[in-house]
C-alpha cells in the first residue's frame, strides 16, 4: 500500500525526494521502547527496536534491518550508500560501515519521518485507513481496544490549510475533520472487520456531529487510499440494516496532519475511560 496521499510536505520531501530532516529533530532519535519500526510510506516492518542504538549522530540508528526489507544503492553524491524500503522504494537515509559502534559494525542512519513505530515486536506487515467518527479522543480510545490495531494517531484530515491547529479546526473554516490514523497488522485483522467495528463505536446516522459534539469537524467519514478500500467501505455500509440512514462519507485520502501531542492517546493519559 502506497501512502503518498496522506504524507505531509515534509514527509514527501524526505521519502520521495530524498531530503534529510534536521539533526536531532526526529521524533525517534532517542526512543528506547521495545517494538518495531515500519516504513511510513507502505507499512512494511523494517527494523526491530533491539537493533536500535545511540550513535550520537542525531538520527535514529540501527545495526541491522529485518532481512530483505531494506535495499542499498549508490547515493547521488557518489560518496555514500543510500538505503530505501525494498517494497515501495521510499528513501530512508544512509548506511555506514566500520565505525565500531556495535559488534555488527554497521549503522543504518534513518530519518524519523520515514518511519512509524509500533510496540508490537513480531509484526511483519501492516495496512492503514483513516477514520473519523466524532471527537477523536473517544474514537481512538475505542479503536485501540481492537485486536490487530498496532498504532493509532489522532489528527486532522480532508481540509484546505496546511498544518492546522486544533483551535483553527474547531472554527470549521479549515474544513478539516477530526480523524484517527489506524495502522493494523494485516495478518491478524482484516479491513472489513475493522470497518464493521468502527460503525459500532459511533453513530453514523447523526448529521453534523456526534452526540453533544456538534460541528463539521465531527463528521463521520472514511478516508481511503485506493479503490479497493472504497469498494469495501461501501460494501460494509450497504450490508448494514440501517444502510439508507448512514451519513458516513467515503472519501479519497488526504494529507493527515497529526494533532498536537496533548491530544494523542488522550483518554489513557487522562484516565478518561467513559468516552
Amino acid at each position: 500500500m502506497n501512502k503518498i496521499a496522506s504524507l505531509t510536505p515534509q514527509q514527501q520531501d524526505i521519502i520521495l525526494h530524498k531530503a534529510t530532516e534536521f539533526q536531532f529533530s526526529g521524533k525517534y532519535t532517542n526512543t528506547e521502547i521495545n517494538g518495531t519500526y515500519l516504513c511510513r510510506n507502505c507499512g512494511l516492518a523494517l527494523f526491530r527496536a533491539n537493533n536500535k542504538f545511540h550513535s550520537s549522530c542525531g538520527w535514529p540508528s540501527f545495526d541491522a534491518d529485518i532481512k530483505g526489507t531494506v535495499t542499498q544503492l549508490p547515493d547521488a553524491d557518489k560518496q555514500r550508500t543510500e538505503i530505501i524500503c525494498t517494497r515501495c522504494q521510499g528513501h530512508l537515509g544512509h548506511i555506514f560501515y566500520g565505525e565500531g559502534l556495535t559488534n555488527l559494525n554497521t549503522r543504518y542512519c534513518v530519518n524519523s519521518a520515514s518511519l512509524d513505530f509500533v510496540t508490537d515486536t513480531q509484526v511483519k506487515d501492516t495496512k492503514e485507513i483513516i477514520l473519523a467518527g466524532g471527537c477523536f479522543w473517544g474514537v481512538e480510545y475505542n479503536l485501540q481496544k481492537l485486536n490487530g490495531v498496532v498504532l493509532t494517531q489522532v489528527g486532522y484530515c480532508g481540509g484546505l490549510s496546511e498544518e492546522p491547529t486544533y483551535k483553527e479546526v474547531c472554527t470549521g473554516k479549515t474544513q478539516h475533520i477530526e480523524a484517527v490514523r489506524v495502522i493494523f497488522d494485516n495478518d491478524n485483522l482484516t479491513l472489513e472487520t475493522l470497518l464493521q467495528y468502527f460503525f459500532k463505536i459511533h453513530n453514523p446516522t447523526q448529521a453534523n456531529g456526534q452526540g453533544v459534539d456538534i460541528g463539521t469537524q465531527y463528521h463521520s467519514a472514511i478516508f481511503c487510499y485506493n479503490q479497493q478500500q472504497k469498494d469495501l467501505a461501501r460494501k460494509v455500509i450497504n450490508l448494514m440494516p440501517n444502510a439508507n440512514n448512514i451519513l458516513t462519507t467515503v472519501r479519497n485520502m488526504a494529507t493527515f496532519w497529526q494533532a498536537e501531542e496533548y491530544h494523542q492517546d488522550y483518554c489513557n493519559k487522562n484516565n478518561n475511560t467513559h468516552i
